[in-house]
Formats: C-alpha cells, sequence, structure tokens
C-alpha cells in the first residue's frame, strides 16, 4: 500500500539517482525486496564495478538489498511481468497492466494464484483454509492456506527407518525421520579388514563374498595352489592361475604356439611353476611409450615378465614453443603429466597497452591485464578500481549527501552532489579576510587567495609636497639570461616624488607615471600593455616592453626638473633656515582650491553645458550624502561616449566620489556614489575657474579646433585637429 500511495503521488526516489520515479518513466523492480528503479538507473549500475557481487561470478548486486543476479535487465514490464512497456492509465496503479497479478506466492506450499490486480511490493497472503494433517499422519486441522506454521501432535512417530527393520521412536517431528543409529560389523571381499557402519547404510549389504573392498591385493590362493592372487579385493572368487598348462597355449611373446615348440624339441610343462618355452624371436610387444601413429616395440628376444623400457628418444617442446629437450620415450611418459615449461617472459603489451605481459612461458592470446587502473577519476579525489584499461575512466561514482556552499554560504548546492563538483558561483561580495582595509569589490571566491586589490588610493609624494592621484608604478629590470628588460604592476596608489622629488631619483630606474600628467609613452603602455594584460599584471607577472619603446623614449621618459621644481626647492631651503613646519601651510598655497588638468579645461570647454549639469548632479549627490542618514548614495548616468565618460570619471576625483563604468560598448555607462565624510564639494567649480580663465586671457585661435556638427543638433565633443589618440584609463582598469 506505501508503494502503491508513493508512486501514485509521484513521491517515490530511485535510490540510485535520488530523483522522484514518475508515472510515466520506464523502472525495474527487484524480485527480493521490491525496490523499484528507473530502469536506466539500473542499467548503468549492473555495468558499474561498484555493483559486482564479491566473488565476481555471481553477477551484479541490487543496490537496496544487495541480493545478487546475473542478468540486467534490458525491457519495461509491468509488476507481474506479463505486459511490456505498460501504457499509463489514470484509474490503475502506475507502471502495472491492470489485469489479474497471478504470480504464485513466495509460500512453497501454497497451490493458489495471486488474486488481486497487478501491483507492486509481494503478493499478500492466501486467503483459502486447506486441512492439513500433523508430521506424523495420525491427526489432522484446518489452518489458512500457505501457512508455515507446522502442526504437531504428542503421539509417538512410529514410522520404519531407513534400514527397513526398526522403527522411529522420536514424539511427532517435522521432516525425514532420522537413520537408524544402531552399528553393525562388516568384512572385506578378502577377508583382511573389518569395519563397523550405521544399520540401514548401503554398506551393510553383503554379496555373499564380503561387504566391501579394502583396496589392497587379494593375496589369496589361486586354484593351483601355489601362486597368489595379484588382483584389488574384489568381490567375484579370484580366476584361474595364469600358468596352468591347459591355460597357457603359446609362447612369453605370442608369436609361436607351444604346440609347434614340442615339435622342435621342447619339454612339455606339466605344472604352473615350469618355464614357458621361448620361441627364440625378437619379443615385438608394444610400449607403453608408442603412439597411434608412432608405435614403439619391445627389440629384446621373447621373454617372459614385463618389457625392458623404451631406448627411442624424442624432442618434447615447452608449452610456448621456444625451447626444447631431447627425453627418452619411456621418461617422457613418466613426466606427461607434468608440463615442460621454458624461462622466457613475454614481452607483448597487455590490453591495457600499459604494462607488459611478463608472464612465464606465455601462452595467452588475448594478454588481458590483471592489475587495477588505479588512475584518478575526474573528481580527482578518488581512484579507478576497474581492471587496467584503455581510454579515458569513467565518471567517479561517489555521491555526497552533504550540502555544498560557497565560502560565505549564501549560494548552495543541495544533494545529491556528485564527487568533484566544484563550489556553487557566488555574486555575494567576497567576506574573507583581507590584508588591506580599502573597500571590497570582487565577489566571493573558493579559492583561498584572494585577487590583490585594486581600489585607487591618494596619498603623498616622497617629501610630502602635494596630494597625488592614483597612479601606475612601474619599474625596469634587466634579466641577464633574456637580455630583455620588463616591468612589473607593483601597486594603485602608492607614493610617487613629486617635481620637487625628483631630483633624489635621477640616477633611479625607477620610472613614475601620475595619472592624467602623462606623456605619450605612458598612454602607449597604458593601452597596449597595462589593458591587455592586466589579470596578469595584478598577479605579478611580467610583461615584456621592449618592443614597445625604444631606448630614446625610455631615456626621454625620465621626469625634468622645471622652473616650478626649481622654486619649490627653493622655498624648502628657506622653510628649513627659517625652522617652518612642513605641514604648515603659510602662503595658502595647498588651500587654495582644487587642481584640474588641462586636458579636462579645455573638454569643459568644447561642452561647458555638459560639464555644468555633471558637477550640478555631483554636488546635489555630495550633499545629499552628508546631510542623510545613509553613508552612501549612488547615481547612475546614461550610456556615454568615451570623452564623456573620462570627463565624470576626472571630475569625481575632485569630489571625492568613487566612480566605475559598466557594460559594453555602445551602452557602457558610469555609475558614481558619494561615501559620508570622504566626499566634499570644492570651493571652486570647474565652470567657475573656466570663467575666470576666460575674462584673464584671450580665446584660442579658431583654427585649433575642429568644427561642430550643428545639423545633429548634439552636443558632441570636438577634437583638436593634430591630437594623440586619448586612453581613458579609468576604462581599461574597468
Amino acid at each position: 500500500g506505501s508503494l502503491i500511495e508513493q508512486l501514485t503521488t509521484e513521491k517515490y526516489e530511485c535510490m540510485v539517482c535520488c530523483e522522484v520515479v514518475r508515472i510515466v518513466a520506464p523502472v525495474w523492480s527487484c524480485q527480493n525486496c521490491y525496490h523499484v528503479f528507473h530502469l536506466n538507473c539500473i542499467k548503468k549500475w549492473a555495468r558499474s564495478p561498484a555493483s559486482q557481487a564479491e566473488d565476481g561470478n555471481s553477477g551484479w548486486r541490487c543496490p537496496a538489498c544487495q541480493n545478487a543476479s546475473v542478468q540486467v535487465p534490458k525491457t519495461y514490464t509491468c509488476f507481474c511481468g506479463k505486459v511490456h512497456n505498460p501504457e499509463w492509465n489514470r484509474n490503475e496503479i502506475p507502471h502495472s497492466c491492470g489485469e489479474l497479478c497471478g504470480k504464485r506466492r513466495q509460500c512453497l506450499d501454497c497451490p493458489h494464484l495471486c488474486n488481486i490486480l497487478c501491483h507492486p511490493g509481494p503478493c499478500p497472503s492466501c486467503p483459502a483454509f486447506v486441512t492439513k494433517t500433523c508430521e506424523c499422519g495420525q491427526t489432522s486441522h484446518s489452518v489458512r492456506c500457505g501457512q508455515s506454521t507446522k502442526i504437531h501432535c504428542s503421539n509417538v512417530c512410529g514410522n520404519t527407518l531407513n534400514c527397513g527393520k526398526h522403527s522411529c521412536t522420536q514424539v511427532c517431528h517435522a521432516g525425514k525421520c532420522s537413520p537408524c543409529q544402531l552399528t553393525v560389523q562388516q568384512v572385506c571381499y578378502c577377508g583382511s579388514s573389518l569395519k563397523e557402519v550405521l544399520c540401514g547404510s548401503k554398506e551393510e549389504f553383503s554379496d555373499g563374498f564380503g561387504s566391501f573392498s579394502c583396496q589392497n591385493i587379494c593375496g589369496k590362493k589361486l586354484n593351483c595352489g601355489r601362486h597368489n592372487c595379484k588382483q584389488i579385493c574384489h568381490p567375484q572368487p579370484c580366476q584361474l592361475c595364469p600358468r596352468l598348462p591347459q591355460v597357457v597355449y603359446r609362447c612369453p611373446c605370442g608369436q609361436t604356439p607351444l604346440s609347434k615348440l614340442l615339435e622342435l624339441g621342447c619339454v612339455e610343462r606339466k605344472i604352473c611353476t615350469d618355464p614357458i618355452p621361448s620361441c627364440g624371436k625378437t619379443c615385438g610387444k608394444p610400449l607403453s611409450c608408442g603412439s597411434y601413429e608412432f608405435i614403439h616395440t619391445c627389440e629384446s628376444l621373447c621373454h617372459e615378465g614385463d618389457c625392458r623400457p623404451c631406448s627411442h628418444t624424442s624432442n618434447i617442446y615447452c608449452r610456448c614453443g621456444f625451447k626444447k629437450k631431447v627425453r627418452l620415450f619411456f621418461f617422457f611418459f613418466l613426466i606427461a603429466a607434468i608440463t615442460f615449461m621454458c624461462d622466457k617472459r613475454c614481452n607483448k603489451k597487455r590490453s591495457c597497452g600499459r604494462h607488459k605481459c611478463n608472464e612465464v612461458c606465455c601462452v595467452d592470446t588475448e594478454h588481458k591485464c590483471s592489475l587495477v587502473c588505479g588512475r584518478k577519476l575526474n573528481c580527482g579525489l578518488h581512484r579507478c578500481e576497474e581492471p587496467c584499461h584503455r581510454g579515458s575512466c569513467q565518471t567517479c561514482w561517489q555521491t555526497s549527501f552533504d550540502e555544498l556552499t560557497c565560502y560565505c554560504g549564501e549560494s548552495v548546492i543541495y544533494p545529491p552532489v556528485p564527487c568533484g563538483t566544484h563550489p556553487p558561483e557566488c555574486k555575494k561580495t567576497c567576506t574573507r579576510p583581507h590584508d588591506c582595509d580599502h573597500p571590497v569589490y570582487h565577489s566571493c571566491h573558493s579559492e583561498e587567495k584572494c585577487p590583490p586589490c585594486t581600489y585607487l588610493t591618494q596619498k603623498w609624494c616622497m617629501g610630502k609636497h602635494e596630494l597625488d592621484s592614483p597612479y601606475v608604478e612601474l619599474y625596469f629590470t634587466h634579466t641577464e639570461q633574456l637580455g630583455t628588460d620588463k616591468f612589473r604592476l607593483l601597486n594603485l596608489g602608492n607614493c610617487s616624488p613629486c617635481v620637487t622629488c625628483c631630483p633624489r631619483f635621477q640616477s633611479c630606474d625607477k620610472f613614475v607615471f601620475p595619472q592624467m600628467k602623462s606623456t605619450t609613452l605612458f598612454f602607449r603602455i597604458a593601452a597596449i600593455s597595462i589593458a591587455t594584460k592586466l589579470t596578469d599584471l595584478q598577479l605579478g607577472d611580467s610583461v615584456e616592453i621592449s618592443r614597445l619603446i625604444t631606448k630614446k623614449e625610455m631615456k626621454q621618459a625620465r621626469l625634468q626638473c622645471d622652473e616650478e621644481c626649481l622654486a619649490l626647492q627653493r622655498n624648502r631651503r628657506l622653510a628649513e633656515a627659517l625652522e617652518i613646519d612642513d605641514n604648515s601651510d603659510p602662503f595658502n598655497i595647498r588651500s587654495s582650491g582644487p587642481k584640474y588638468s588641462d586636458l579636462l579645461k579645455e573638454d569643459a570647454r568644447r561642452d561647458i553645458k555638459f560639464v555644468s549639469d555633471i558637477e550640478k548632479e555631483m554636488r546635489l549627490l555630495v550633499e545629499a550624502v552628508n546631510k542623510g542618514k545613509h553613508t552612501k548614495k549612488s547615481h547612475c548616468y546614461p550610456p556615454m561616449n568615451r570623452d564623456h565618460r573620462r570627463i565624470i570619471h576626472e571630475l569625481a576625483q575632485v569630489y571625492g566620489i568613487e566612480s566605475v563604468s559598466y557594460d559594453n560598448e555602445p551602452k557602457r555607462n558610469v555609475v558614481i556614489t558619494a561615501v559620508k565624510g570622504k566626499s566634499v564639494c570644492p570651493s571652486n567649480t570647474l565652470t567657475s575657474v573656466l570663467d575666470k580663465e576666460m575674462h584673464s586671457r584671450p580665446a584660442p585661435p579658431l583654427h585649433h579646433y575642429k568644427q561642430t556638427d550643428k545639423s545633429s543638433g548634439n552636443s558632441a565633443l570636438s577634437k583638436p585637429l593634430k591630437e594623440e589618440p586619448v586612453i581613458d584609463y579609468f576604462d581599461v582598469q574597468d
């Protein structure tokens, strides 16, 4: 009933795949434990090494009851086995034919067939009543058909025992009566041995000459009274003496009758002890070493008794045919039962193609490998237990019934989990402990080591003169073996020397390229090397740049001191002389307002409305996050071109706002995030700085810019006529 309910409601699970057994899926039911499996699952299980019986010859084992079966199921039948591929009917039990079961019940003494509809599980007990007698047959009772309970009475059995002479003295019992336990003495045929046997056993009966053979030489006197019987202890009377004159009619070799020898003058024999006359010819009797094709005969003269051993020789070969030996035929037949084997080892490859046969005197044609494969399976944890084979090993059959989670536990793979399954992918932020306290931008991962930190920082220069924007620090190392120059990405946001600190590093092989103040050389390296090798650089790998720049360009890449650098040096020496603290700002130089790059100013002049809208949005975002209760607040800009995105990234640095580019072209956009306490509004906006510069200097010549497309109505930026290709370094990082 439980099986029917679970199969009908599709709640029964296959023990092989742990999936629900559908009402239309082909199934197979074990006839021993009645568990139901998917037909395809039980086929795969029967062919797997894990299902084989321990002795290896009893077939495969049921996954549930371990009952061994020889045949692998191939067809889908109903539970009673009468219908193949039964169709599902809503009003019938799934996987049944809807007809009477008709199977014999497990009770051996029940003659009735199962009278309910085709069903899973064992057949119910027979409802009929029958009359049964007790074990001794003296009383009878009415019991349920198929009832295994035996009926016993209190009477003595009294049945005749196997000897036919005595009766059973036990109380009414099940099964046959025990054999008679009385013993009798018996004598062998020759009369030399005695033994005791049970009454009624076959050995008790005698044929008049004895009861058994002792397997010794009979030794009884023959009828001649001079010779003894040389046969094994036998039941019949001993034969006549084989040397009696009335029995022997020919010479020992059998070629000449004794009557002819008597004519030639031989003495007539009177008793059995008289010698048998010899004819003088070659014996010629066939020896035991001969065969059907080549018969060897005795070469001695006619004689009495056994013939001498054969003097012929023969070549005998080992079983593989590699070696031969010369032996007398007599010795050859003495060792016929012993196989002659040479000491040559077989050098052929076994069926696996990996090992040599290495058998001594090998006669095998298939050379099957008996070793265990032992190679690691695809899971990397278990090894193949099949016999050594060619090709790839099968998939690991091991399965875990524990949940497999990511590191943070948000993503879960529920059991059953096949062996070797990787942890699930998780899109949550990594929660592992990190060496730095910067915000984490990478997702949860299963690797123990986190990727390098990619957070952009601002730090003071080496001399603490100015606060630099994020930059990339490169250094050159010369490899003597390779003879090439390489560079490695060290960190994003390390200190760099400013123009004042440059003289200290004139003799150093370190090159610093501040962001947004880079030369054409840096743009080439950033576009070609960093953008394409960013992942390798972050992992600490080297990238060869000897083909990207020349030695002349490397010399030109050194920072040169200008008038501003010399002025700062004079100011520093003057401050040391006047004992002015480096952190003080007496001339209000450091707090004079934000610094906007020349490239940003030029872009703002081309599209002042776009820059004004961006600054307005950033100012509102910073004010909202500083006044509100949330620590962060974000704003998403619509998709725009590369130049507009670069302007947003640069303005975000001035406002202390985080900016990240998302998606691919042409739908790539920028998302800015203001952080409470970190993002501030500058005292002078870019538009106000441009207004002051506009009144203090004349407008640039008209031929310096390209004309904009006025017919389009768009405010796209115009590029200079002779402008180097600009790289959006922030997009490269993303």
